[in-house]
């Protein structure tokens, strides 16, 4: 009845398709199911357009990527017929309505889809039913980083894609374009790598549960650039080393110098060992910078230990002198650069020392200084020189020990050896 014809025009329930949809036949399917239900799997082609590497983190062991991700495939459901052979585009709100594929990131951490202004996609329909699904995404990815080799090493990652809900039963996943279907702007950087090269792989994965699927893989190899950790680990590292060595000239009895230059690299070393690790994941296995601010380490304790040694044997040979000299009344006579070791002042001449009452031993140095300078005071100056020239290079001499000789020696030559080794090897 017209009654009931006014009514039914009236129901608001009822949402008339767009004009669009009405050429898509839409409504006149059932999109939940794939394409070809039933019959053989679906061809599903991908090619990508990597458009920037955001970020590589090496404590988090993953990558950002930002990505051109477009789907080729085939729905007969979808043709239409056009006198001009022309296809059609729209926007994300017809992706609802139809059957598109389920394509996820394997071992994907964070990932979305841009929508400034509108979301990111693009869904072009041609009249054979042929059918293009772009998106414009942002993922983060796990990478497995071996840091065996770091800062020396080149990094192997991979983003995998694959169907979560359809096996190769349903759906196969190809590249579509084969090696060219990935495709990379040229402007691509990062700071601490080289992008060395991008290439497309496919696979299988299996589940237990749900079987075989097809599986893509974007590869890329990353080296890193060794400049910055030249500047901030290992050239502060060598200074360091080459620092402790300058104690082998300092003279053996002036023990606050050589003492606190030894803590100082220790400490310094220290410093830059943990600032080293904190910027790195906590691996169970030694990196290549580990193994070379260890044994840059060791270098700087044993030039510490080197003194120690140094001054034990100094005080042991220094007691057994004086067991020699020893007189009955208990005074012990010895050349100035023994009784440096005990009274921290300089002598020019053999002096006489009262190992029992201790007086203030400065003060009687200078007091005979004093008189030795007036008594001598006639005397040429040149006379003079000669003679301070001469003690000079006695108290030199004798200050010099053995060890300390070798030491400038052995230590640079062995750190040479083991520079060369470890650049030989780790490059």
């Amino acid at each position: 009845s017209k009654r009931e014809i006014k009514m039914r025009k009236l129901d608001s329930t009822k949402v008339r398709p767009l004009k669009s949809e009405q050429l898509l036949h839409i409504e006149d399917h059932d999109f939940a199911l794939r394409p070809g239900f039933g019959g053989s799997p679906i061809p599903v082609g991908i090619d990508v357009q990597v458009e920037s590497i955001d970020s590589i983190s090496e404590v988090d062991m993953d990558f950002t990527m930002t990505l051109y991700l477009r789907h080729y495939w085939k729905d007969e459901r979808l043709s239409f017929r056009s006198n001009k052979n022309k296809s059609m585009t729209f926007d994300g709100r017809l992706i609802k309505k139809i059957w598109v594929p389920d394509v996820f990131f394997v071992h994907s951490k964070r990932s979305f889809i841009h929508d400034t202004t509108v979301e990111n996609i693009m869904l072009r329909v041609y009249p054979d039913g042929n059918v293009l699904f772009s998106l414009r995404i942002t993922v983060s990815a796990m990478c497995f980083m071996d840091f065996s080799r770091f800062p020396l090493d080149t990094q192997n990652c991979s983003l995998e894609l694959e169907s979560y809900a359809y096996n190769e039963d349903d759906l196969m996943l190809y590249w579509k374009h084969g090696n060219k279907s990935l495709s990379t702007d040229e402007h691509i950087s990062l700071s601490q790598f080289f992008i060395e090269e991008f290439s497309a792989s496919s696979g299988l994965a299996f589940y237990s549960s749900t079987g075989w699927y097809n599986r893509l893989f974007i590869n890329f190899a990353l080296r890193r650039h060794i400049f910055f950790f030249v500047l901030q680990s290992y050239f502060p590292a060598m200074l360091m080393v080459m620092l402790s060595w300058v104690s082998f000239w300092i003279d053996r009895r002036a023990v606050p110098a050589r003492v606190s230059l030894g803590i100082t690299t220790v400490l310094t070393m220290s410093t830059i060992m943990t600032g080293v690790s904190a910027s790195m994941p906590q691996v169970s296995y030694i990196k290549a910078v580990d193994v070379y601010l260890w044994i840059s380490f060791l270098f700087v304790f044993l030039s510490v230990i080197e003194y120690a040694a140094v001054n034990y044997l100094t005080t042991i040979e220094e007691r057994k002198q004086l067991k020699k000299r020893g007189k009955a009344s208990g005074m012990y006579s010895m050349d100035a650069v023994q009784a440096m070791a005990f009274d921290g002042c300089f002598h020019d001449t053999d002096v006489d020392m009262d190992l029992s009452p201790f007086p203030d031993p400065c003060e009687e140095n200078e007091t005979r200084a004093s008189q030795t300078n007036i008594s001598n005071a006639d005397t040429p100056r040149l006379k003079r020189k000669r003679s301070l020239k001469g003690n000079v290079g006695r108290i030199i001499l004798q200050n010099n020990h053995v060890i300390d000789t070798y030491s400038r020696i052995i230590f640079p030559s062995v750190y040479i050896v083991f520079n060369f080794f470890y650049w030989g090897l780790y490059i």
